[in-house]
């Protein structure tokens, strides 16, 4: 079991952006996490067989369980969620995983991430899935380097100095 894998700043691949807000001339991007990267870094930090979720309140709280073998009981972690544009209940339940697993560490240093500003035209859609991020960190896990690709292959965005 390594705990402190569970803080280790995600990879580009992990993270996804959508629209938080429009603003003149662009958007303005939030980086994100999907459920699917939670379970699979809990799987790698501490075994699938070693973590538990529980939901209460019709899915508005999830709790996050590992075992601690020392103590040979479970340690748990909570937070709250909320509803999703689609599939209310599956995008309620996803949520309060996701907030709970921020707890744990996974993610959260989305939270210091730059604002993404993506320059476009009325006409443009923006997507959330359209976007290939690449991130650099230093040792100490905080981010030096940040570099948005759209699906076209152009790069829209890029923050800070990569690694030479």
């Amino acid at each position: 079991m390594d705990l402190k894998a569970l803080s280790a700043p995600l990879k580009g691949n992990q993270i996804e952006f959508r629209v938080g807000r429009k603003v003149k001339g662009g958007s303005i991007l939030l980086a994100y996490k999907d459920a699917r990267c939670d379970m699979q870094r809990l799987d790698d930090a501490v075994g699938p067989l070693n973590w538990k979720r529980e939901h209460l309140r019709e899915n508005h709280n999830c709790i996050v369980s590992i075992w601690n073998q020392e103590t040979g009981q479970w340690v748990s972690k909570e937070d709250t969620g909320t509803e999703s544009n689609t599939e209310a209940q599956k995008g309620l339940a996803s949520d309060s995983f996701k907030r709970a697993c921020t707890n744990w560490g996974i993610g959260r240093e989305l939270y210091d991430y730059p604002t993404v500003y993506i320059n476009h035209g009325d006409a443009e859609k923006i997507y959330p899935n359209q976007w290939e991020a690449y991130n650099e960190h230093d040792a100490e896990g905080n981010l030096t380097f940040l570099a948005l690709r759209d699906n076209t292959g152009e790069v829209r965005f890029r923050w800070g100095e990569r690694k030479k």
